[in-house]
């Protein structure tokens, strides 16, 4: 069961306001996660952006919450980048905001958090790290490109099994502005009423 706040959120999600432009762009996803569910296999989803520091951790953990949510199984999440550098602390914060329960396990320049979205589910360890780093699987993975410029400059990841660009505009853009906690909430509600529409799709 997910925490109150983010079942909350989530319910309050306007899945209806997607275009049918995105749903096209996000269709092969579900195409992707109803295959494998329906052949009763693993779902390794790898969300891939150049530092992996914002878009592709937001993505990561929305999509498993909202695996929890729709009850579809055998889901696990990763998040990597081009390069390592560090989870932005906003993104950290904007969740926090909607009710994660984030505990920082170690400090440094690329600290690593615990990110519960519910009492009983595993936490997800979110730090900076490289799509192909250990910590992430290395075959029979989705790699779902969440930047413009990593899906351009990586032409080839290895192992996965299919390749899903669906991008999202860098919350990086408003740091150090007075709008910088609105958009990347703003963003963060993007990516979870998108990923609400992918796994809504799914049937067990």
């Amino acid at each position: 069961m997910l925490y109150q706040p983010i079942n909350n959120q989530i319910e309050q999600l306007p899945v209806d306001s997607i275009s049918e432009e995105r749903k096209a762009i996000l269709q092969p996803l579900i195409d992707y996660i109803q295959m494998k569910t329906t052949e009763n296999k693993v779902v390794n989803l790898n969300f891939i952006c150049t530092h992996n520091s914002r878009r592709s951790h937001l993505s990561q953990v929305w999509a498993q919450t909202l695996a929890l949510y729709f009850n579809i199984k055998n889901v696990f999440c990763y998040s990597g980048g081009t390069e390592a550098t560090a989870l932005f602390p906003v993104v950290a914060k904007t969740l926090e905001n909607t009710g994660f329960q984030i505990e920082t396990l170690s400090n440094g320049s690329n600290p690593v958090y615990s990110i519960k979205y519910s009492k009983n589910a595993h936490p997800i360890i979110g730090f900076s790290k490289t799509f192909d780093d250990e910590f992430n699987p290395t075959s029979e993975f989705a790699a779902i490109m969440t930047c413009s410029s990593a899906d351009q400059g990586c032409p080839f990841i290895g192992g996965s099994d299919k390749r899903i660009p669906i991008t999202y505009d860098d919350p990086k853009a408003f740091d150090n502005t007075p709008l910088q906690l609105e958009k990347y909430n703003e963003r963060s509600l993007q990516i979870a009423t998108e990923l609400k529409y992918v796994f809504s799709n799914i049937v067990n």
